[in-house]
């Protein structure tokens, strides 16, 4: 790995513009391939970064590289890619024909499935996955906020390539099991689909029994997936996912002091599901509930409240109406 060379962050939405931002501010070479509104908005504001713990970073437009153009990633000494799961084959093939060999592609993506794609396009580069566990917001006017805690997994390379995304604000860890910690983090984002179905911050959602029962109701229906499996989740939070269930059916008081010890969760944080409702876009569900779903057809284990979260998350893709504001009994279909 070149570390003379910039950090490429190869379709920087919400995540990628805080990501790369935090690298710059803290004096890395960064560049970001964007879309034409994220760079003109950027270019107009620049980048305000805000945090839950009420810091903020900003950064002129002039601190970091922009382009439209894949052509900027020829002189990528990492690649970070950021993209949509569905994106994922195409930035890989822009990836191939502009970056050079010796990069490292890291995929810091939803899912588990985009590392085999990656892989798959990029043959012979090397490939690292990595799991992001907080939430950004895109708030607009080049501001983004982080509305949830956590640090950046990576999995471990010889190179140490965790060691040199990780910068004052953005601690970024290698994992040797990387794997497992996808697993972990996608059983979390199972509730992404509820965020989005409720309308609701997830602050808020967490703290109401009947909303925590029904994603320690899906959430057991994935783990139980996972284990016909033979996959070992790693923890995407200081819980253990086998506790998980148990723990989100607890009493208010007693959750919300667990909660309050283990995880930091701004009041108006809101899941990246949310916002393609929101937006009128395509959401990721596919490659959240979809591969857990594929799983369980391999290993004849039924899921069907998984099942039924998918169905209305496509009804609500497809009205283009924005997040539906169902209830956890509307959800369950027993309304």
């Amino acid at each position: 790995m070149a570390t003379d060379r910039p950090i490429i962050v190869a379709g920087a939405g919400a995540i990628g513009c805080f990501v790369g931002g935090q690298l710059a501010a803290a004096g890395r070479r960064v560049a970001l391939l964007v879309r034409p509104r994220v760079k003109t908005e950027i270019e107009r504001f620049g980048l305000l970064l805000t945090d839950f713990d009420g810091s903020e970073t900003k950064l002129g437009a002039g601190q970091l590289a922009l382009s439209e153009d894949p052509a900027i990633l020829h002189s990528a000494g990492i690649v970070l890619v950021t993209v949509k799961s569905a994106d994922t084959a195409d930035v890989a093939d822009q990836i191939a024909l502009h970056a050079p060999q010796d990069a490292v592609i890291v995929s810091l993506q939803n899912g588990v499935g985009n590392v085999a794609i990656l892989n798959e396009r990029l043959g012979g580069r090397r490939v690292l996955a990595g799991m992001v566990p907080f939430n950004v917001v895109a708030m607009g006017e080049g501001r983004f906020h982080r509305s949830t805690s956590g640090d950046i997994i990576v999995g471990e390379d010889a190179d140490n390539t965790a060691a040199a995304l990780s910068v004052a604000g953005l601690t970024t860890r290698a994992n040797r099991d990387i794997t497992a910690v996808q697993w972990g983090k996608l059983i979390i984002n199972l509730n992404n689909a509820l965020s989005a179905l409720s309308d609701m911050p997830l602050a808020a959602q967490l703290a109401s029994r009947d909303w925590r029962r029904l994603f320690a109701d899906q959430m057991a229906e994935g783990l139980a997936v996972l284990k016909a499996a033979g996959i070992t989740p790693a923890s995407a939070t200081p819980i253990p996912p086998n506790w998980t269930p148990t723990l989100l059916r607890l009493p208010d008081m007693i959750f919300n002091a667990i909660l309050g010890r283990t995880m930091k969760i701004d009041p108006q944080a809101r899941s990246s599901m949310w916002q393609d409702l929101k937006q009128g876009r395509k959401t990721e569900i596919d490659y959240l509930q979809g591969a857990v779903i594929a799983l369980a057809e391999q290993n004849n284990v039924e899921v069907p409240l998984m099942r039924r979260i998918v169905a209305l998350i496509k009804e609500a893709e497809t009205s283009g109406k924005g997040p539906p504001r169902l209830s956890p009994q509307q959800i369950r279909g027993v309304v």
